[in-house]
């Protein structure tokens, strides 16, 4: 009974101790450095203005679909060319590697994108606010989601920039969440209450370990999110910084690609005709718009 009883004893003693492990750092902790939301603000700003127009040679790889649908299709990763100059300006080549046969070219100024796919023999026009949603996540990319990407739009003076500091993957981040004035809002009103109308316009991240901006997260009306770009490899390319790696994200179109930048040049004019794309003989027109079926004339 008395060996029992000390079992017993025993058992709950032990169930009630708790294990106490060091574990030595794999690397020492990295310092933190410390900046206000105005410096931060004007560094921001002072980057999306550096910035006029971009020359580069990149990498390419594309991700259709997500966990969420169902079904991701990675695709092969393609060599290509981007020309983008200010204010929405922008020609994308895409090539196979080593070969330089084009897999497709695409354009747009803001206002109409064009693309031609030499393997379907097709030439695509629509606006370049089209964001119709196809089954096929591979043709919801537009010429303006990577401008979008390529080119920051500063932060505007005047409007609500919160602060924060946060944590994510055991780095210490700033986190600056620009406002916008709410478009539900109703014009007629001029209340103060329809003038403190604000949703949020996006999200920059800040890396605390260099400051460098890592993050731009973008969002419609409803909160929804629009985009997630990730920038690393920061580097400067003349008297300019910019990143080496971008990976963009559209959760709304269902696909992600990742462009790394193997060769840069930034802020020499680059003349209007290299932006021009015509639409070749002999291929087929395919018209595309937010109220229109597509027509092959």
């Amino acid at each position: 009974m008395v060996g029992i009883a000390c079992a017993a004893m025993f058992f709950s003693i032990g169930c009630s101790m708790s294990q106490k492990t060091v574990v030595k750092p794999s690397q020492a902790p990295v310092a933190l450095q410390s900046a206000s939301r105005d410096e931060l603000i004007q560094r921001y700003n002072q980057q999306a203005n550096d910035i006029t127009s971009l020359n580069a040679s990149v990498t390419m790889q594309l991700t259709a679909g997500s966990a969420y649908t169902g079904t991701i299709e990675q695709y092969h990763e393609i060599t290509g060319f981007i020309l983008a100059q200010k204010p929405a300006s922008i020609r994308v080549i895409g090539q196979i590697p080593l070969v330089g046969k084009n897999i497709f070219d695409m354009e747009s100024d803001g206002s109409t994108f064009r693309i031609f796919v030499p393997s379907k023999n097709q030439f695509i026009v629509g606006p370049a606010s089209l964001e119709r949603p196809s089954e096929k996540p591979i043709e919801n990319l537009r010429p303006q989601h990577l401008i979008d990407a390529m080119f920051w739009q500063p932060i505007p003076a005047r409007v609500p920039v919160l602060f924060e500091e946060a944590t994510e993957d055991n780095k210490g981040y700033y986190v600056l969440i620009v406002a916008r004035p709410a478009s539900s809002a109703e014009p007629a009103k001029t209340t103060a209450a329809a003038n403190d109308a604000w949703e949020i316009d996006r999200k920059i991240w800040v890396d605390r370990k260099d400051l460098n901006f890592t993050r731009i997260e973008t969002y419609d009306s409803d909160g929804k999110a629009i985009s997630d770009i990730r920038y690393t490899g920061w580097e400067m390319f003349g008297t300019a910084k910019y990143a080496r790696q971008i990976a963009l994200s559209r959760p709304v179109n269902d696909y992600q690609i990742q462009i790394g930048i193997t060769k840069l040049t930034v802020n020499e004019p680059i003349t209007a005709d290299r932006f021009e794309l015509n639409q070749p003989e002999g291929t087929e027109l395919v018209q595309v718009g937010e109220n229109t079926k597509e027509s092959r004339p």
